[in-house]
C-alpha cells in the first residue's frame, strides 16, 4: 500500500501527463460497471484517445483518486487536467454537446458526431 501523498502525486502525474485520463472500474476495453463502461463508450463513440486506469487494481488509487477530486464515485473524467466529473455529468454533457465542445476547446482529437448524427 503506499503512502497517501504518493498516490496524490502519482495521480497528479497521470492527470499532467495524459490529455485524457478515465479513473473507472475495469479497463477501457473490459469495464467492470455500468457507469465506467458508459463513460468509456461516450469517448470511444467520440474517437478520443484516453488513458484508462483502473481503480480496481489498487485501492490506494481508488480512494485517492476521490480525495484528489473531492468527488465521491468513479468514474471520473478529467481533460486537460481538469475534471470534468462522473458518468451522469459526461453523459448531460454529451447529449448537449457541450462535451464535444470542451474537446474541441481544449484541443483534444475527436469526431464531431452528435447524438443526431
Amino acid at each position: 500500500m503506499t503512502p497517501q501523498g504518493d498516490v496524490q502525486d502519482w495521480i497528479a502525474k497521470q492527470i499532467a501527463g495524459n490529455d485524457v485520463v478515465l479513473f473507472m472500474k475495469g479497463t477501457k476495453t473490459m469495464p467492470q460497471c455500468g457507469f465506467s463502461m458508459q463513460v468509456a463508450q461516450i469517448l470511444g463513440h467520440l474517437g478520443v484517445e484516453f488513458k484508462d486506469i483502473n481503480v480496481l487494481e489498487d485501492m490506494s488509487v481508488r480512494e485517492g483518486v476521490k480525495a484528489y477530486s473531492n468527488w465521491p464515485t468513479i468514474p471520473q473524467l478529467y481533460v486537460k487536467g481538469e475534471f470534468i466529473g462522473g458518468c451522469d455529468i459526461v453523459r448531460e454533457m454529451f447529449q448537449a454537446g457541450e462535451l464535444q465542445e470542451l474537446l474541441t476547446s481544449k484541443g483534444i482529437a475527436h469526431n464531431a458526431q452528435t447524438l443526431n448524427a
